[in-house]
C-alpha cells in the first residue's frame, strides 16, 4: 500500500540554507483571506445545499469549531528545560530548526505572501523560537478529520481539521509543531477543554527550508500548550489554514534540475480539470511532494543522501495505524468533475449549479463527497479529482480489471493486451479473479501508485510500447488488485516477486536470478555488517550455533535489533527493504516450500482477511500448509534484522563410490560450508558434470559452518554454493573445480 515512484536524488548544492531567523509573534485569531471555508460541517449535516449556503456567507468569520474529544488524556508532568538554541552560521546542511525564511503574526495581513528569501543578517541569523528537531519527531497523529474546500480557478485551498496527536518522545512537550506547504498559511487553532469551553491556542509561525514540499520550504507553526503534554499522552485541536497550491518545481529547478524534468516530477497542484486530459486537475500527493495535511517533521533535503526518502518511510510505517476522514467541496464552472480519489479510493461528487438557468459551461457549483474514517496504512494521504467518469475495460475473463480515466481511449488496447498476457501467471499464483478493479489516471508526468491506483501516462507508455514490454511493470501494479496486505513486506514485495515470477517465465530462470542479483547489490549496501544487539554490536562468534524455534535466543546470545543501517522487513520503511529484501524473501521461501505450497499459502491468506491482522499471519498459514518448522526462517529474514549471510566454501572432499564387486558406482561429495554473517540461510548446494547435476539443500547458522554429502552417479566436477536465489553480502554464487584422486 505504499505510494510507488518518487523524484530521484538530485545532488544539492554545498551552499545550503542552514541559518535560522525568526520574529516572535503574538496569536491571535486572524480574519482567513479569500474564500475562507471554517464554518462547522459536522453541524450543517455536511448536505450540498448546505455547502452552498456556506459558500454564500464566506465573508463570514465564524468562532473556532471544537475538537473531536478532550484536550489530554494523561496527567502532564512538568515541562523539559529550554535547550539551546542553534548556533548562527552552522556548517551543517541541516540544522536543528531549518532556515526560518518568513515569519508572520497576527499583524501580518493573511494574504500576505512570503518573498524570496533573503541571505540572513548577522542580527537576524538565531531562531527565537530555537525549534528542535526533537519537538518535531515527538509528535504521532493518530487522528486526522479534514473539512477541505478547494477553488480549482484559482489553486485555492480552505481547511478545517480535526487532530489529536501523541506525545512518543520522552520527555514532556510545552508546545506543538505543526507544519503545511509554505504556500499557504496557518490562520487559528483552538481546543476544547475539560469543561468543553473551547479555547483559543496562542501560536508563532516562520518559514523553514525543506525539500519535503515541492516548494522547497514550509509554513511551520509553534502553538503553546494550555500545559506541556506528558510522554505518552493524547492532545485535540482544532487547526484553520488556507492558501493556495499551484504546481512549483522550485525545489528541484533551484538545485539545477532541468525546467522539463522539474515539473514532470513535481506535478502536484490544485487546478481545474481539462476536458481534454480529464485527470490533469487537482492531484496533490503528501509529505515528500506537498504538505496539503498538517504533519510534524524535521527538515530534509535531496543532496543529504537518502535522509528524504527514510523521513518518508518513518512517516508511513509511524502513522500508519492513524484514521482520516476527509469531507471535501470543490468548486467548479461549467461541468462539474466527476470524482474523488482519497488514499486510492473512489467517491462519486455530488454536484449542485449555483445557477441552473446559465448555460452549461457558464454555470458554477460546488461538487461535495465524503470520506469516513479509516486507517491511513502505509501510505501518505492522497488525494485526485477526475473530470469524467471513468473507462472500464479488461480481459475476456476479467472485463472490469481496469477503470481508466482518459481521454485517449486509443491508448487502452496496449493495457488489457499486456494484461492478458500477464493474467495466467496471477491467477496461477493468487486466485482465479482480482479483488478490485486496477484504476488508472492518465495525466502526463512520472508515475504514481498507491495500491489498486495508479497514475501514469498513457500515450506515452501506450503509444512507444508494446504488450509485452507493458507486461513485467503491469504485473507488479495488478498483483495489488489481486492480493492486499497491511503488512508493507507482503504488500509491496509480493508485487515485485510477481515482476520476478514474469521475468522468468518468458525469459527463464536465469535472467530472474540475475535480476536478483542485481538488486542484492543494493541490498547489501543498506543492510549492516554486523548487527546491533541489546548490550552492544555483535562480536565474532556470538551467535549461537543454531537458529530455530527449538533452539530460542538465550540471554547470553540475544538477538539483534533494529540496526542504524538496517530495518527488520516486518517494520521496515525504505523501500530497499519492503520491496527488494522482501521479494528475495519470497523466492526463498519458494525454494524451501516448493511453488504448489506457496500458491496454497497465498490464496489461503488472501480470502481470510482476518489472518493480516496477526504480524504472524501467514508464517502460521505456512507452517500448516507445509507441516514445516519455519520459525528459524521468519526470526532471521521477517523479524529481525540479522544483515545478509556471508558465505564460503571451506572444504569439499570426493570419494569415489564401489559396489560389492568393486567397481567404480559414483562418487560422494562432502561440501563444508562456512557463514561469516550473522543470517541463517539455506542455500542450494549443487554437484555438477556437464549437464547433470545433483542439488541438495544446506542450512547455514550465522557465524558457524555446516556440511552436506551428495552422492553423484557421474563423474563431478564442480560444485557450486548458492545460485544467486539467496542475497549476500559480497558474491550470491561461489563455486569450486574438483580435483578427483588419482586423476590429475
Amino acid at each position: 500500500m505504499s505510494n510507488r515512484r518518487l523524484f530521484p536524488p538530485l545532488r544539492r548544492p554545498s551552499k545550503t540554507l542552514a541559518t535560522h531567523s525568526s520574529l516572535p509573534c503574538a496569536s491571535r485569531y486572524a480574519k482567513p483571506s479569500g474564500l475562507a471555508f471554517y464554518t462547522d460541517l459536522e453541524q450543517q449535516g455536511f448536505s450540498p445545499w448546505g455547502m452552498l449556503c456556506q459558500v454564500l456567507m464566506l465573508t463570514l468569520v465564524v468562532a473556532f469549531a471544537p475538537p473531536l474529544s478532550a484536550a489530554q488524556t494523561t496527567p502532564p508532568t512538568s515541562p523539559p528545560a529550554q535547550s539551546e538554541s542553534p548556533q548562527p552560521d552552522s556548517p551543517q546542511p541541516i540544522s536543528p530548526g531549518g532556515k526560518v525564511l518568513f515569519s508572520r503574526d497576527a499583524s501580518t495581513p493573511p494574504d500576505s505572501q512570503p518573498t524570496e528569501p533573503q541571505p540572513a543578517s548577522a542580527s537576524t541569523q538565531t531562531d527565537s523560537l530555537a525549534v528542535t528537531d526533537a519537538e518535531r519527531t515527538a509528535l504521532t497523529f493518530t487522528a486526522y478529520d479534514l473539512d477541505l474546500h478547494l477553488i480549482p480557478a484559482s489553486a485555492g485551498i480552505s481547511v478545517r481539521a480535526a487532530l489529536t496527536v501523541r506525545n512518543d518522545g520522552a520527555a514532556p512537550l510545552p508546545r506543538l509543531i505543526l507544519d503545511i506547504t509554505s504556500s499557504t498559511h496557518w490562520d487559528a487553532f483552538s481546543t476544547r477543554t475539560s469543561t468543553s469551553a473551547v479555547t483559543r491556542l496562542p501560536f508563532a509561525t516562520h518559514l523553514v527550508a525543506t525539500d519535503a514540499d515541492h516548494t522547497g520550504r514550509m509554513s511551520e507553526a509553534v502553538i503553546t500548550l494550555p500545559q506541556p503534554l506528558a510522554p505518552g499522552a493524547s492532545f485535540a485541536l482544532a487547526a484553520l489554514y488556507s492558501g493556495a497550491i499551484p504546481q512549483t518545481s522550485e525545489r528541484l529547478t533551484r538545485i539545477g534540475a532541468p525546467a522539463a524534468r522539474a515539473f514532470a516530477e513535481d506535478w502536484d497542484a490544485i487546478a481545474p480539470n481539462n476536458p481534454d486530459a480529464p485527470a490533469e486537475g487537482t492531484a496533490l500527493r503528501g509529505f515528500g511532494y506537498v504538505l496539503w495535511y498538517p504533519v510534524s517533521a524535521p527538515p530534509v533535503f535531496l543532496g543529504d543522501g537518502a535522509r528524504l526518502f527514510q523521513a518518508v518511510g518513518s512517516i508511513r510505517l509511524r502513522e500508519s495505524a492513524a484514521t482520516i476522514r476527509l469531507r471535501l467541496a470543490v468548486e467548479y464552472v461549467g461541468e462539474p468533475p466527476d470524482a474523488a480519489f482519497f488514499c486510492g479510493q473512489r467517491e462519486q461528487l455530488l454536484a449542485i449549479s449555483d445557477n441552473p438557468n446559465l448555460p452549461v459551461a457558464e454555470s458554477p457549483g460546488i461538487a461535495t463527497a465524503a470520506f469516513d474514517p479509516q486507517p491511513i496504512g502505509f501510505r501518505m494521504p492522497s488525494l485526485f479529482i477526475a473530470g469524467h467518469a471513468a473507462t472500464d475495460v479488461g480481459t475476456q475473463a476479467n472485463p472490469g480489471l481496469f477503470a481508466a480515466v482518459t481521454a485517449h481511449d486509443q491508448t487502452l488496447p496496449a493495457y488489457y493486451a499486456a494484461a492478458a498476457l500477464v493474467e495466467p501467471l496471477l491467477t496461477n499464483w493468487f486466485g482465479p479473479h482480482p479483488l478490485t478493479a486496477l484504476t488508472i489516471l492518465d495525466r502526463t508526468g512520472e508515475p504514481f501508485e498507491d495500491d489498486a491506483l495508479l497514475v501514469t501516462d498513457l500515450a506515452q507508455t501506450a503509444s512507444t510500447t508494446d504488450p509485452a514490454t507493458l507486461a513485467p511493470s503491469l504485473a507488479h501494479s495488478l498483483t495489488h488488485v489481486w492480493i492486499h496486505s497491511s503488512r508493507p513486506w507482503i504488500d509491496e514485495g509480493l508485487a515485485q516477486f510477481a515482476s520476478l515470477l514474469w521475468t522468468e517465465r518468458t525469459a527463464g530462470r536465469a535472467a530472474a536470478l540475475s535480476q536478483l542479483q542485481d538488486d542484492a547489490r543494493l541490498l547489501a549496501l543498506a543492510e549492516p555488517e554486523v548487527p546491533v544487539f541489546p548490550n552492544g554490536p555483535a562480536a565474532a562468534g556470538t551467535l549461537p550455533q543454531s537458529s530455530s524455534s527449538s533452539n530460542p535466543d538465550s540471554p547470553d546470545h540475544p538477538a539483534p535489533t533494529v540496526s542504524a543501517a538496517g530495518a527488520s522487513l516486518a517494520d521496515a520503511t525504505g523501500d530497499v527493504f519492503y520491496r527488494t529484501k522482501a521479494a528475495a524473501v519470497w523466492w526463498m521461501l519458494r525454494g524451501i516450500v516448493g511453488d504448489n505450497t506457496l500458491k496454497q499459502s497465498l490464496q489461503a491468506y488472501r480470502n481470510n482477511p482476518k489472518l493480516d491482522r496477526d504480524s504472524a499471519g501467514f508464517e502460521h498459514t505456512l507452517e500448516q500448509i507445509s507441516h514445516q518448522d519455519l520459525r528459524w526462517f521468519f526470526d532471521n529474514w521477517v523479524y529481525q534484522d540479522r544483515g545478509l549471510p556471508d558465505l564460503s566454501i571451506v572444504n569439499v572432499t570426493p570419494s569415489q563410490l564401489e559396489t560389492r564387486n568393486g567397481l567404480p558406482s559414483g562418487w560422494l561429495v562432502a561440501v563444508e560450508v562456512h557463514n561469516d554473517g550473522y543470517a541463517e540461510a539455506e542455500v542450494p548446494v549443487t554437484v555438477r558434470s556437464g549437464a547433470a547435476t545433483e542439488t541438495h539443500l544446506l542450512r547455514i547458522p550465522g557465524r558457524s559452518s555446516a556440511s552436506t554429502r551428495i552422492v553423484f552417479a557421474g563423474t563431478p566436477q564442480q560444485v557450486q554454493v548458492n545460485d544467486g536465489s539467496v542475497p549476500e553480502t559480497q558474491t550470491g554464487i561461489h563455486t569450486r573445480q574438483l580435483v578427483l584422486p588419482g586423476r590429475n
